[in-house]
């Protein structure tokens, strides 16, 4: 429907949105539209929204023409297609603080400076309405602070100014009501870079996919490929799902999404990642997470979520900043009382705490949570950066984590006179060639490495979390795990338990093979432990974690061989998937910070009891969902680094907050012993709050700590067996 002029949304945050100007020009466009939000709904929580847009590159509100101005990227939007993403924005009432669009804008700085240069040469009847006019902003962002939250330092600023003007002070009414212009702007600007840094994780992708239907090429949008659908990207493209590789091979650039400058070969089986790029060849991707499920659409939910997410210091740093106010107020009078100098209060009301500690603290988790983000490290929310920070003990899942997951076949065992260790391979890659399980991936690479045949069959049955099967010169095949053999199959396991229980003993992985109704053999897969776990226990300990422990089912001779190995504190053995969360709550009672590290589904449970999980790169999506810290490359030099960068941002914290509290004391201090003017006083204070915002701002380096020297005594910390939950 139409309401003068306008085009009305119903129940958004734009009451109206209408097109005045539109230019897209390359790869920059522009926009102008004219709008009315619904009330209730300000400019700073819609521009957040607006910003949070893909597409989007910049926004920026025109209070005074009811106009917003977008600048926008042609290649993933039109004017059109971006007035319906704005018109779909769900009305968010404000629940963040007025920020500087709200009080002084660029335009305000630039007229305060004039007012303050110019009061000088004014006739006198015109100073006080100029001054009036100049601090017109604080005074109304005070009024309105002051209804909804009481006595703020924006209060104690507009009632500086108010005295400076009553007593026809211009100098020191201008100059404060300029610093104060001029601080907010700058703050605001760092906070809005900070966040910017943040959006600059979101990766771009397609709208527009290639996906073959039947023996057709197909454009469709993104929004239609569904899990299944086979993803053609060539040359250029890029990739919109994340998925396996099913044919073709091609030159990827992933440093978008690993931060790998160096581009991947991608064939058969490989892993293929939304946001990536394809530099050369061509390939056809089994789509298996698309839409809002992929890495790319994650990333974007966790760098939302991450925004908005508070830690406790910040919280309680708020909550001392608004406890001082008071204080602050007290003083002020106490000073006015003693001395009869009102430049005294006046001064003492320029210096508080409030925004130093408001904004340095959030500033410098944003930081930091960039800095992780270019070392391909997704933090969850300034919370999760604080938790592990705070972690004494450290707790690995073994597969997959402290070993690299990736299976190689070790043994082949025959049960059947009929098929030769090297046919019983061919015979299960032959089925598994179209599964793209770790095992059967890890059977196929086997196969292709020995001389063998392969053997023609009908349609492979998936039967998830059990196998496949199929049927091959009219008997059926069946290729899976011990559960599916014996209760699925009905297949006889136990002439051959012994040999069995050796290689399960050996900490191997089986794989179970049946024809015809009976057990044709298995085949023994194991992983291997990652090069770099043994320096990366070193480099815990060195960064403050005092124990180190592992969770696995194996046997405990095997794990206890792996402890050993990496010079682990203890370990779990021969645990059941639900028992893992029970020793970590177990743990958390005698008073342990856990931080958890695993990879599977039967992880998650663990990753969201302990204060703080991570989930490494190739974990299962429920694992990466329910950790506060998921690691974009695969890799365990990643676990060090983000602890180094969390121990290294709350140091930075503490710094600026022991800073802030003697920098303003002082100024308070000397504001009530008349040894600052208030022009005085609020140079010191605005330019000392710049100066912490800045070094708040400074991203934080996740640099590893240095290995230890070796302990000769390794006794002295032999791993220990620990008791189950």
């Amino acid at each position: 429907m139409r309401q003068g002029g306008f085009d009305a949304a119903r129940d958004g945050a734009f009451l109206a949105l209408h097109p005045v100007h539109v230019i897209a020009q390359g790869n920059t466009g522009r926009a102008r539209f004219r709008c009315r939000l619904r009330p209730g709904v300000s400019c700073a929580a819609a521009k957040t929204q607006i910003d949070a847009l893909p597409a989007v590159r910049l926004a920026r509100f025109n209070n005074r023409a009811n106009s917003i101005v977008i600048e926008f990227d042609p290649a993933r939007t039109s004017a059109d297609g971006l007035r319906s993403l704005l018109l779909d924005l769900p009305a968010q009432p404000a629940a963040v603080p007025p920020t500087a669009e709200d009080g002084f804008s660029r335009r305000g700085v630039a007229l305060t400076l004039l007012n303050l240069v110019a009061s000088g040469q004014l006739p006198a009847a015109l100073r006080l309405p100029l001054g009036l006019a100049a601090a017109l902003p604080l005074g109304e962002r005070a009024l309105a602070d002051f209804r909804a939250n009481g006595m703020t330092s924006h209060v104690l600023e507009a009632a500086a100014v108010a005295i400076s003007l009553a007593r026809r002070d211009f100098t020191a009414a201008n100059t404060t009501t300029f610093m104060l212009a001029l601080g907010e702007c700058l703050e605001e600007s760092i906070a809005r870079r900070s966040d910017a840094l943040l959006k600059h994780l979101l990766r771009p992708s397609s709208d527009t996919v290639w996906v073959l239907r039947g023996d057709e090429e197909i454009a469709v949008h993104a929004s239609e490929v569904k899990v299944g659908d086979s993803v053609v990207v060539a040359t250029g493209g890029v990739i919109s799902v994340d998925g396996t590789v099913l044919s073709g091979e091609a030159s990827v650039n992933e440093a978008a999404m690993t931060g790998e400058s160096a581009a991947a070969r991608k064939e058969r089986g490989h892993r293929a990642l939304s946001g990536t790029v394809v530099e050369e060849g061509r390939l056809v991707i089994y789509a298996e997470q698309v839409g809002v499920s992929t890495t790319v659409a994650r990333i974007a939910d966790y760098v939302e979520r991450s925004l908005i997410a508070k830690s406790a210091t910040q919280i309680s740093a708020a909550a001392l900043a608004d406890r001082l106010v008071p204080t602050v107020l007290k003083l002020a009078s106490a000073s006015w009382l003693v001395s009869g100098d009102w430049r005294r209060a006046a001064a003492v009301l320029q210096a508080d705490y409030s925004c130093a500690l408001k904004l340095a603290i959030p500033v410098a988790f944003k930081s930091a949570m960039y800095s992780a983000g270019r070392q391909n490290i997704l933090i969850k929310g300034a919370d999760a950066l604080e938790r592990l920070a705070e972690a004494d003990t450290l707790i690995f899942d073994k597969t997959g984590t402290l070993t690299s997951g990736d299976l190689e076949v070790t043994d082949a065992i025959t049960f059947d006179a009929d098929f030769s260790p090297e046919e019983l391979i061919w015979l299960a890659a032959s089925v598994e060639e179209h599964y793209f399980h770790p095992l059967a991936l890890a059977v196929v690479a086997a196969a292709h490495t020995i001389n063998g045949r392969h053997f023609a069959h009908n349609e492979v049955e998936f039967v998830v979390a059990h196998g496949v099967t199929s049927v091959i010169e009219g008997k059926r095949v069946v290729v899976g795990s011990r559960h599916f053999i014996e209760q699925h199959e009905h297949i006889d396991t136990s002439p051959w338990g012994a040999e069995i229980s050796r290689l399960y003993g050996e900490g191997k992985t089986l794989l179970y093979i049946g024809y015809g109704g009976k057990l044709s053999g298995v085949l023994a897969l194991k992983d291997h432990v990652r090069p770099e776990s043994q320096e990366v226990v070193a480099r815990l300990r060195v960064l403050g974690v005092k124990r180190l422990l592992m969770l696995t089912g194996d046997h405990k001779s095997r794990a206890r061989e792996l402890a050993d190995t990496l010079g682990l504190d203890g370990f779990h053995a021969e645990l059941l998937p639900e028992e893992k969360a029970g020793i970590v709550e177990r743990l958390k009672k005698t008073g342990a910070k856990i931080a958890f590290v695993g990879d599977g589904i039967n992880d998650a449970p663990a990753l969201a009891a302990a204060h703080v999980g991570i989930a490494m790169q190739r974990g299962a999506d429920v694992a990466r969902l329910t950790a506060d810290i998921v690691l974009l490359e695969d890799g365990m030099q990643s676990v060090v680094t983000a602890k180094s960068i969390a121990n290294a941002v709350m140091r930075r914290i503490d710094a600026n907050y022991k800073l802030t509290l003697g920098l303003n004391t002082g100024i308070l201090s000397a504001a009530a012993l008349g040894l600052l003017s208030p022009v005085a006083a609020t140079i010191l204070h605005n330019g000392s709050t710049l100066g912490i915002l800045t070094l708040a701002s400074l991203q934080t380096a996740g640099r590893h700590a240095a290995l230890p020297r070796k302990n000769k005594n390794k006794d002295a910390r032999a791993p220990r067996a620990l008791p189950a939950a």
